[in-house]
């Protein structure tokens, strides 16, 4: 079969038996609220003006939404158990939804601060419940289902900052309200969806033992985890960290309007559209240890020229060859979903995960502060370093993805 042919018969099977229309109205959802996270960065000078934030500040406006996103992963798989994804779904929905009215309306700093963390609230509870109830939808098609819905997530954080960067000449507010209707429309659409029976499973006693928790820690602590957990909390937090402050540095150190700076940073996340699929295809072939150095390399060398370039067609080229980072998740989950043992790979991953995120979302604030003090291209510099120390320490991960081979 030729590749279009082959194209074809894989929409036709996600289509199939009325499927396609959920699986379509999910990825919706998701790349609406990944892009609206990544709304904020391009907002940022102009909220920093209106109330009068700092730095140190206007990064931790950015943490709290990465903090509350890490806290409330878990919760959301134990609600989605019990309630159903659907419930789970349209929760996150009018969460978000309520969230933005808050900030857009928030007539001081500290009711903007309460808002943003909702919004981080919000978009916690959808992942777990998209990821479960396509697994219900696509038992054989798992992965392709959730490529699809990866892909949207990445549109979103491509096209709505670039329509944010635009929309905030008028008012940085209607760069955060044009988003509410659309969320509305995906709220009704995932309330009419058709889903299988969920199949509601209350955890046993012995599911939440002691015992169980102490012998899931005790698994996450070998080495290899251990490696892949620092790479992984690594990448998080430079990603949240240069994502954050990306916009602003270029509008207040390299010069650039508010609608330039936004469509470089929706460059970033287009080219992770096609960086994502090519790094699982590189992991596939020749592993962690050569695939992820790879990567990675790109970063260090693209934070490391930051500073000393101008104008917009390098710092475009610039942008391009610091996204390959973007593969690095695709990878190092990839890696851990076929290293934890099985019978603890949800509860696993999921651990990772959250600790992971919630140490990277210290990120942003830590950056804030050095670029308060006039340091921006010394911050880019440092990332640059830690990037670096990072793809050294994957040549210490084993050739085998099995435990037992280190």
């Amino acid at each position: 079969m030729n590749v279009s042919g082959t194209i074809r018969h894989e929409a036709s099977a996600l289509w199939a038996d009325g499927k396609g229309k959920a699986l379509i109205t999910i990825a919706l959802g998701w790349g609406l609220l990944n892009g609206t996270r990544m709304i904020y960065p391009v907002l940022l000078p102009a909220i920093s003006t209106e109330y009068d934030l700092t730095l140190t500040a206007a990064g931790f406006l950015v943490t709290l939404i990465w903090v509350s996103y890490a806290i409330g992963q878990v919760p959301g798989g134990v609600l989605a158990d019990r309630y159903g994804e659907r419930t789970v779904l349209l929760a996150s929905v009018a969460i978000v939804t309520f969230a933005l009215l808050v900030v857009v309306l928030a007539p001081t700093a500290s009711l903007l601060f309460v808002g943003t963390a909702l919004v981080g609230l919000g978009l916690s509870l959808y992942p777990v419940a998209r990821i479960t109830v396509l697994s219900e939808l696509y038992p054989d098609r798992i992965g392709r289902a959730l490529g699809v819905t990866m892909a949207t997530g990445d549109t979103g954080q491509t096209l709505l900052p670039l329509a944010a960067g635009v929309l905030v000449v008028g008012a940085w507010q209607i760069g955060l309200a044009f988003i509410i209707p659309l969320l509305g429309v995906v709220g009704l659409l995932l309330a009419r969806m058709s889903l299988p029976a969920t199949t509601q499973t209350q955890r046993s006693n012995d599911d939440l033992s002691l015992q169980r928790l102490t012998y899931v820690l005790g698994e996450l602590r070998h080495p290899t985890l251990l490696t892949v957990g620092v790479l992984l909390f690594v990448y998080i937090g430079v990603l949240q960290t240069f994502s954050a402050f990306y916009p602003t540095y270029l509008i207040n150190v390299k010069g650039f309007s508010p609608a330039a700076a936004s469509a470089l940073f929706s460059v970033f996340f287009a080219v992770g559209i096609v960086a994502k699929p090519l790094a699982g295809v590189a992991y596939d072939a020749i592993g962690i240890r050569r695939s992820l150095p790879i990567v990675l390399g790109g970063a260090v060398v693209g934070f490391a020229l930051l500073p000393v370039l101008s104008g917009f067609w390098p710092l475009a080229l610039d942008t391009i060859l610091i996204s390959t980072m973007l593969g690095s998740g695709a990878i190092t989950q990839s890696y851990l979903s076929e290293t934890i043992p099985p019978e603890i790979e949800g509860t696993g991953l999921g651990a990772i995960r959250s600790g992971a995120s919630l140490l990277g979302s210290m990120g942003p604030v830590l950056f804030g502060a050095v670029a308060e003090r006039g340091l921006f291209d010394t911050g880019y510099l440092l990332l640059a370093v830690l990037m670096g120390l990072v793809t050294l320490l994957t040549l210490r991960l084993p050739h085998d993805r099995a435990l037992d081979a280190t």
